[in-house]
């Protein structure tokens, strides 16, 4: 059964300083921080209406769960425990802050079975840090990472591309860093620009400069394939689609599909690494059946791509290949060889 979360949003609530590019009412569509009651009516409708809850979380998103008044925090917590039961939810997860983590805060969520704790650590560059007002450096990153692994918890860990004063280097050096500190999971998230906010009076200003949606999606491409080859599983490569997001943001890499058009992406350039071994301009490909539509890409982008190159493409299913293989129908020997995606 695929993992599901019960997911209250918190905005802003314990967030010591507000970094550039934040706005968490606008990105989770909540105005206020929830209160106690309003949380347990929340986990309870769902656990009525829920027959199947394994391997379902209640997460606390939005702001950084640590930091929040204790007794608030407390609270919260509190609250959800009689649905974290037999047959019931399996636990809790959390989003907060590098330095919103210590023993006595990990031993307070060991006991009120929290499961996992996701870091923003938005980049493991200093300077780009500093420049988005984030308060901690990226050796908290590592500090914290390595408190949360040692007490046995999940850990995942969530970073921006594309902020102000970073670059594709510098977003490369980031998730080979965390590949470094070896997660559980990740969370990719291409800046988006949003109204009212430091990082939106600097584009406005001229200081901070973007790139077109390519370029971001050449950037997270390859970034997910790095975090594939590490065996770290990414939860999310973009912002959810949000009406909230779409009429709030003046600028930065937002696509509906963004997750999709990179794992297009990630295809087409095996496709063409493959294709180097082969004399040939029509190509039958095979790939598992889940694969089939990221395989043609986006709106049959990677079919149009190599159809614009004068190679040919017709991809088919076949399910004893796993998701991590296609393979390229060899006319010449009359058989199929396989080769990895990633």
């Amino acid at each position: 059964m695929a993992h599901k979360n019960i997911s209250v949003f918190i905005p802003h609530a314990g967030c010591p300083n507000m970094c550039s590019f934040c706005n968490q009412n606008k990105i989770s569509g909540a105005e206020k921080a929830p209160s106690a009651d309003e949380v347990y009516s929340i986990c309870r409708n769902q656990f009525e209406n829920m027959p199947d809850r394994s391997n379902t979380e209640i997460a606390f998103f939005g702001g950084s769960f640590t930091a929040i008044p204790y007794d608030y925090m407390i609270s919260l917590l509190e609250c959800v425990q009689p649905f974290i039961c037999e047959n019931g939810f399996d636990g809790i997860r959390i989003s907060t802050r590098p330095d919103c983590i210590d023993e006595n805060i990990l031993d307070i969520l060991e006991k009120y079975h929290v499961k996992a704790i996701e870091l923003g650590c938005q980049s493991m560059c200093d300077d780009v840090l500093m420049m988005n007002n984030r308060g901690h450096n990226s050796e908290c990153v590592f500090k914290s990472s390595e408190l949360i692994k040692n007490h046995g918890f999940e850990l995942g860990l969530q970073m921006m591309t594309g902020l102000y004063g970073s670059s594709y280097e510098k977003d490369i050096e980031t998730a080979e860093k965390i590949c470094h500190i070896k997660p559980d999971t990740v969370r990719i998230y291409p800046t988006v620009i949003l109204k009212n906010t430091e990082l939106d009076r600097l584009y406005q200003s001229g200081k901070y400069i973007t790139h077109d949606i390519e370029y971001m999606v050449n950037l997270c491409s390859e970034i997910m394939d790095m975090f594939n080859k590490n065996g770290i599983n990414i939860i999310k490569c973009g912002l959810h689609a949000s009406e909230t997001v779409e009429e709030d943001m003046t600028g930065g890499y937002y696509h509906p599909a963004f997750r999709e058009l990179c794992e297009s992406r990630i295809f087409r350039k095996a496709f063409e690494n493959a294709f180097l071994s082969y004399d040939e301009k029509s190509f039958l490909i095979y790939v598992s059946d889940r694969n089939i539509s990221r395989a043609a890409g986006h709106k049959r982008s990677n079919t149009d791509y190599f159809r614009g190159l004068g190679i040919s493409l017709k991809i088919k299913s076949d399910s004893a290949l796993a998701d991590d293989e296609f393979a390229v129908y060899n006319a010449a020997k009359g058989e199929t060889d396989v080769f990895k995606i990633s």
